[in-house]
């Protein structure tokens, strides 16, 4: 609904305007090519990358712990007393708390693995920020818009695609 909102009240004040405003020009951009080209993004990715195989493997551990140890619950279950049964029943639970603990922390929505991609994209984000507003402000723009963000375009005339200025920009380092 705010997607159509913004396009509504764009294409709104683009109708009711002078003739000046009608010569506005408007750009756009995919910042998913710029992030996926970019060397400090793709270095920034692999370390991300990293940390999360880590992350995966130490919960794949954890899992294959929790079901050895269910499956000797299970086996044993018929040989044990009341007592142990309790007592296998809750390090089972704990186990299962443990693990979904783990995962919250460290993949939830803001978890550890959210908290370190940005902390990681922050740098390269700021820049492709820069560099959209310096070509942005030479080709003398008005609006630009990311077309792979949460603002869908229905329709762009690729003569508007600043993408690889901007990348070309940013590679040349000015």
């Amino acid at each position: 609904m705010k997607k159509f909102l913004l396009a509504a009240a764009l294409l709104l004040i683009i109708s009711t305007g002078s003739y000046a405003q009608l010569q506005q020009k408007v750009g756009y951009v995919d910042s998913q090519v710029m992030l996926t080209a970019l060397p400090e993004a793709i270095k920034a990715q692999g370390e991300l990358d990293q940390i999360a195989k880590q992350w995966y493997a130490r919960a794949d551990t954890m899992t294959a712990e929790l079901q050895n140890e269910y499956a000797k619950y299970q086996k044993q279950q018929g040989t044990m007393s009341q007592d142990q049964l309790q007592k296998a029943q809750q390090a089972i639970v704990a186990r299962e708390q443990e693990l979904n603990t783990f995962r919250q922390q460290k993949f939830g929505q803001q978890g550890d693995l959210y908290k370190k991609q940005e902390e990681l994209f922050k740098p390269v984000k700021d820049k492709i920020m820069r560099g959209i507003q310096e070509v942005a402000k030479e080709e003398s723009m008005t609006f630009i818009f990311d077309k792979s963000g949460d603002i869908v375009l229905l329709y762009a005339d690729e003569t508007f695609d600043i993408t690889y200025k901007v990348l070309d920009k940013l590679k040349r380092g000015k």
